[in-house]
């Protein structure tokens, strides 16, 4: 599919709207899309997506800036269908050969009318892009902006229904705003939230991208951390009978261990086989992840940390420990701890962990994790914003689906 954004500006400028234009092209490029960028201002900042500059897309293009002096005094001044046409003729050449045009922000806000007008006029026509319009700001209804809107033409656009065009707002709030503006059924408007690029906000290593994306990671709700070499005193059967008790509360909850084999113990290969067939007898495939059978070498400590970031627990059920680094690795990445109820552990974590023993029924572990998973708040939002709010999941889940939608 070739896909265009448009906005008045592009990257490097620096702007809100601007980054989640740079994060939208790179994910639907990485889907597989031709993609480009046209906007008054920028340059290419990715080589697999061109920035076509078109000047008088910009808002700030002195042309546009005389007009919308004249506009923001409720005048409409001959430059402006000049400007129109000037643009009109910029966009119909630009956009040859294009499946889907998403506008952020030009149907929606009054820093460039003329743009507005012209694509309003455009859109319509034979052989344009299937229009997608993505309001994440609306001038008819920010109180700063009030002065500057006037009734008729070219203001009414901002709060017309484009027919045709798909509506596409940031959060609900936006989208009750628009359906009360534009007088549209709110089912009609898809709600596409902004994200965060998690592996730019975590500095993920490579390494730590590759696992998380072919184990589904992000996808565990809660994602339950082991980070221990695959021996008997680290109890690793008691944690996958906590899973199963754990998925009753929480349907998606996984685990993930770690390390490898043992390194001293032939035995503890025989150990890894049992592991891995109580793992199916239980019917964990997919939810216990063993990073075993992915690589018999140790992490890098520094995956090992991303890992720590990306849980939202650590599940420690040793029968013994000499220290026990974990917890405190567990603290440093704020997450909560549960484990044994041994001297050192409780010596290290104090009366700030959750301990349970090491021959406690399962159910009553999962308990344990279930009521302070769903009590404490900052552990609500953060396992929910991991699986929502990240670019990845946003793309997968929803602006991949519409993109489908819109060229159906």
């Amino acid at each position: 599919m070739k896909i265009a954004l448009m906005h008045y500006s592009s990257p490097p400028i620096v702007g809100g709207v601007e980054s989640v234009l740079a994060h939208h092209a790179r994910l639907m490029c990485g889907a597989g899309h031709t993609v480009a960028i046209f906007a008054g201002r920028g340059k290419t900042f990715d080589p697999g997506i061109p920035v076509h500059i078109l000047p008088l897309l910009d808002s700030r293009h002195p042309d546009v800036l005389k007009v919308k002096a004249d506009l923001d005094r409720g005048v409409c001044p001959p430059a402006f269908n000049r400007l129109c046409e000037c643009i009109l003729q910029e966009i119909y050449g630009a956009l040859d050969g294009f499946d889907v045009l998403i506008a952020h922000n030009i149907a929606s806000l009054h820093k460039n009318l003329a743009l507005t007008a012209a694509l309003h006029t455009a859109y319509t026509r034979p052989g344009f892009p299937r229009l997608v319009l993505w309001h994440h700001d609306l001038a008819w209804t920010t109180p700063r902006y009030r002065r500057e809107m006037h009734d008729g033409y070219p203001w009414d656009l901002l709060r017309a229904d484009w027919q045709g065009a798909v509506h596409v707002v940031i959060s609900e709030q936006r989208r009750h705003e628009l359906q009360s503006l534009i007088h549209i059924p709110a089912d009609s408007i898809r709600v596409v939230p902004n994200g965060v690029d998690l592996k730019a906000f975590y500095k993920l290593e490579p390494q730590t991208i590759f696992i998380m994306k072919k184990l589904k990671l992000l996808e565990g709700d809660p994602l339950m951390l082991l980070p221990v070499r695959l021996t008997p005193r680290k109890n690793i059967e008691l944690a996958l009978h906590v899973l199963v008790e754990l998925r009753k509360i929480f349907p998606n909850a996984m685990l993930l261990v770690t390390g490898p084999e043992g390194p001293h113990n032939p035995a503890n290969a025989a150990y890894k086989q049992k592991l891995l067939q109580l793992r199916d007898s239980l019917n964990l495939q997919g939810a216990v992840h063993f990073m075993a059978e992915i690589s018999p070498e140790f992490l890098p400590d520094t995956v090992i940390a991303d890992f720590f970031r990306l849980s939202d627990g650590l599940l420690f059920p040793s029968l013994e420990e000499g220290f026990g680094i974990p917890v405190i690795e567990a603290a440093f990445s704020n997450i909560p701890v549960f484990c044994t109820d041994i001297p050192v552990l409780r010596e290290l974590g104090g009366e700030d962990v959750t301990y349970f023993k090491s021959k406690a029924d399962p159910a009553s572990i999962a308990g344990q994790i279930g009521v302070r998973l769903q009590q404490e708040a900052t552990l609500r939002w953060a396992r929910r914003a991991k699986r929502l709010y990240t670019w990845d999941s946003i793309y997968t889940h929803q602006i991949g689906s519409l993109l489908q939608e819109v060229t159906a």
